[in-house]
């Protein structure tokens, strides 16, 4: 296992292991992770990603603020997607060669926060020129999700549908109880969705409990809070938009995320590519082979 060093960030440490060194002919990937887990959850990706990329990559993986070895945020708020890039770009600063660009890849939460990212490139000087790419799995924008929902004409089936899968994001915006039952339930839970998304027995460890309880703060810091359209018009446009090349790596049987989050994706990205796989939730740990290959095609499709 790849050493873990600790780097600061806004108001926290944030842990972070370079599997493989960085040299000037090594693209650098980091891979952030999402709900409820922490960066073991890349292992097997990694193993694909350096194998099959011949030894050229550079790649980072990081615990997310509240999971793993990171800090744990003091309150709810800070649990905000603007902290969370924060903490994106502190890495950057730490494991990036001097003008160098990083191949971003997320999953779930780690693919929401990214969008984030991504879409602030151009006018963020911390992250202007330095993001290559970024492969999002399982995880859309949250300000696409939410103009999608303001524009339901045409969708409001698609938009039930997609609310029906999404019940569990209601449920932690209940104070209390949700900590409660990730603390005292989480072996019963973990083995539940494991067995429905067959990950095997070892996905998750004894720290599922914390790390899913500390995690209720990104619910309930960011679902929320998105602008409303008379606030987006007031911001001058409805979507923001991003020239970063994107591929969607979409599992075709996720349990929590339809294809709804595909449509007018063009209106947020400048280039964008979806890619359909047969898997679940957890596409990149049943089947890594598989999602190594793509974010290596991605990757060496816009050194």
């Amino acid at each position: 296992m790849a050493p873990t060093r600790l780097i600061p960030s806004t108001g926290l440490s944030i842990a972070v292991r370079e599997h493989t060194p960085p040299g000037p002919d090594r693209a650098t990937v980091v891979l952030v992770h999402g709900y409820p887990d922490q960066q073991e959850m890349w292992d097997p990706l990694v193993d694909r990603l350096e194998r099959a990329s011949g030894g050229s990559l550079h790649l980072v993986t990081y615990d997310v603020r509240g999971a793993g070895a990171s800090g744990v945020p003091e309150a709810t708020r800070d649990y905000r997607t603007e902290l969370l890039v924060d903490d994106l770009c502190a890495v950057l600063d730490a494991v990036l060669p001097a003008g160098g660009r990083a191949h971003l890849v997320g999953h779930d939460w780690g693919s929401v926060q990214l969008w984030d990212a991504v879409t602030t490139e151009a006018t963020d000087p911390r992250l202007h020129g330095r993001i290559a790419s970024f492969t999002s799995i399982s995880g859309p924008s949250l300000d696409h999700t939410a103009w999608l929902a303001r524009h339901p004409r045409g969708r409001r089936l698609r938009l039930l549908r997609q609310a029906l899968h999404s019940t569990y994001v209601a449920a932690f915006q209940v104070p209390v109880l949700p900590d409660l039952a990730w603390r005292h339930l989480h072996p019963a839970i973990g083995r539940l969705v494991a067995a429905q998304e067959r990950l095997g027995g070892g996905h998750w460890g004894p720290e599922l409990g914390r790390n899913a309880a500390h995690g209720l703060g990104l619910y309930r810091a960011n679902v929320p809070i998105r602008p409303t359209a008379t606030e987006a018009r007031k911001r001058g446009r409805e979507l923001p938009h991003t020239d970063v090349p994107v591929l969607v790596i979409r599992p075709v049987h996720d349990h929590y995320l339809t294809a709804l989050i595909l449509e007018d994706l063009d209106l947020i990205c400048g280039e964008v590519r979806v890619q359909e796989v047969d898997g679940g939730h957890w596409v990149a740990r049943t089947d890594p082979d598989t999602v190594a290959a793509h974010v290596l095609e991605h990757v060496r499709a816009h050194p």
